[in-house]
């Protein structure tokens, strides 16, 4: 079997950076990053398949995970943690697992991503199951602690996908959900929280946000279901229920959201 070798670990068409003004820099990161919306576009039909599984799994009863390693980890704990505020969903429903734990979050962990054991055993604490569905974040495609992990959730009858930045990658190989985000080589060679991460980004909160909407969590264009964590999201429900009820008056419209605690159970109850 011959060696993978990454696109995104070559060098890219730009050299001699050091020697770079700092305008020539900037602008060449920024065509650089105009390329991306491109690559993820052409994952599309990919992630739609794979959005109907995650909704399919949450109208179930089921949970979705996110897990990586460095950056890649880092981008699914982010997508993860704002679903709960913006959509309304409880906590532990969207899951994001990072090689290394809590602390990697903020400062690299020695060797983490390179333990094949330690994902499915990151995975098990969370007691996974076959109603769940994991997704593997890498942009090289082939980190040991998600290659693992998704071959220890195939061997359990557990729904895979990835989100990776190299073709025929070996983490796609254990994925029923392959999603290929092609971006090519970086401005710095290897530098994957550059376009890689971006592009991550990017198809996570497409992937996310596609799979809430179907699953009824938006009305409209409108999160009706945010938690009212400060001023601003309770000025935004205030306004979105006055439109929605016809109330007038503020005042009775933040006394009414503020009691039942999102603007779709405040709309419902006052329309009774």
């Amino acid at each position: 079997m011959s060696e993978f070798i990454p696109i995104t670990e070559q060098a890219g068409k730009y050299r001699r950076l050091e020697k770079m003004s700092v305008r020539e820099l900037l602008t060449h990161i920024n065509e650089e990053d105009k390329t991306v919306p491109y690559a993820v576009e052409k994952a599309i039909p990919a992630m739609e398949g794979l959005v109907t599984a995650i909704a399919d799994k949450l109208l179930s009863g089921g949970r979705l995970f996110y897990i990586g390693a460095g950056t890649s980890g880092r981008l699914g704990i982010l997508d993860a943690s704002e679903i709960p505020p913006t959509y309304g969903m409880p906590e532990g429903l969207v899951v994001g697992v990072i090689a290394g734990g809590a602390r990697a979050i903020q400062y690299p962990v020695e060797m983490a991503e390179d333990d094949e054991d330690q994902g499915w055993r990151d995975l098990q604490a969370y007691q996974v199951n076959e109603r769940d569905l994991v997704v593997g974040i890498a942009a090289s495609g082939k980190t040991s602690y998600v290659k693992g992990a998704l071959k220890m959730c195939r061997e359990h009858n557990i729904t895979t996908a990835c989100l990776v930045c190299n073709p025929n990658s070996p983490i796609a190989s254990f994925a029923d959900y392959p999603i290929e985000l092609i971006v090519g080589p970086e401005f710095v060679a290897g530098s994957t929280r550059m376009k890689s991460g971006t592009a991550q980004k990017l198809a996570l909160n497409m992937i996310s946000t596609a799979a809430m909407i179907r699953i009824g969590r938006v009305e409209d264009n409108r999160m009706v279901n945010m938690q009212l964590t400060n001023s601003k999201l309770i000025e935004r429900g205030v306004a979105l229920l006055m439109e929605k009820t016809g109330i007038a008056d503020s005042e009775q419209a933040k006394s009414l959201l503020l009691k039942h605690g999102s603007v779709k159970k405040a709309a419902e109850l006052f329309s009774r």
